[in-house]
């Protein structure tokens, strides 16, 4: 262990119960904001690389039935959880019209699915950005609060140094040296826990955002594949 570190333990062993308390909150935003990017990091990388993957599968496959056997195997895609959606929502329709005993859908009917399929897909849309942007707001409440929170320690570590000038009545710098040191910690460790946070939020929300794009293109040529299959049904 380096001196360096040592005098920093030993300062904010000396440090008074306001300053400790706030190097207690700091370090429970930097213990939590590592552990939602590690978690965030590994979720939204395997959402990429499998739906990335299943993509590639589902426009090589024949039908539909054959993607969605494949899709039930890539448990971390966005993409393959919509299509799963979209196609258990076509295939219930299609059980409710053959218990109709209809040879065809009708013009009412076809409406009624495709309706149907869209506003589910719209859900898990919705369901599927809720659970990528899940803990990320986390990171930019502790990249805004932290430096803020960091500069109360100061200034109050400040605040006891200029008392304890006054009631000793010396400004050497043996009395004054150790409160700002001990106050500027705080600053330091504001900083350190708000820096990575803001740079892993912005990373994160980017990502996000790709996915969503991804997630809305891939939606609407899956809706537009279904809408012929049910077409040539109807005409056949």
């Amino acid at each position: 262990m380096t001196t360096e570190t040592v005098g920093i333990f030993y300062l904010l062993s000396e440090a008074g119960p306001v300053v400790k308390f706030v190097m207690l909150l700091l370090l429970f935003f930097s213990i939590t904001s590592w552990a939602i990017i590690f978690i965030k990091f590994r979720y939204i990388r395997s959402a990429f690389k499998e739906s990335a993957e299943f993509t590639d599968i589902f426009w090589q496959c024949r039908n539909l039935a054959d993607a969605f056997s494949k899709a039930k195997a890539l448990r971390s895609s966005p993409v393959a959880r919509i299509f799963i959606t979209a196609y258990m929502e076509m295939a219930r329709s299609d059980g409710q019209e053959s218990g109709k005993k209809q040879l065809s859908r009708s013009e009412k009917s076809y409406l009624q699915t495709i309706g149907s399929i869209k506003r589910s897909t719209n859900r898990s849309i919705g369901v599927e950005v809720r659970r990528l942007v899940q803990l990320v707001p986390f990171l930019a409440t502790a990249g805004n609060t932290a430096p803020f929170i960091g500069l109360f320690g100061t200034v109050w570590g400040i605040m006891n140094t200029f008392q304890g000038i006054g009631i000793s009545g010396s400004a050497s710098l043996v009395v004054v040296a150790p409160g700002i040191s001990e106050a500027l910690i705080a600053t330091a460790a504001g900083l350190a826990v708000a820096i990575p946070s803001v740079i892993a939020y912005n990373y994160f929300t980017d990502r996000i955002r790709v996915l969503d794009s991804e997630l809305q293109s891939f939606s609407s040529d899956l809706i537009n594949i279904m809408e012929r299959d049910i077409q040539n049904q109807l005409e056949g």
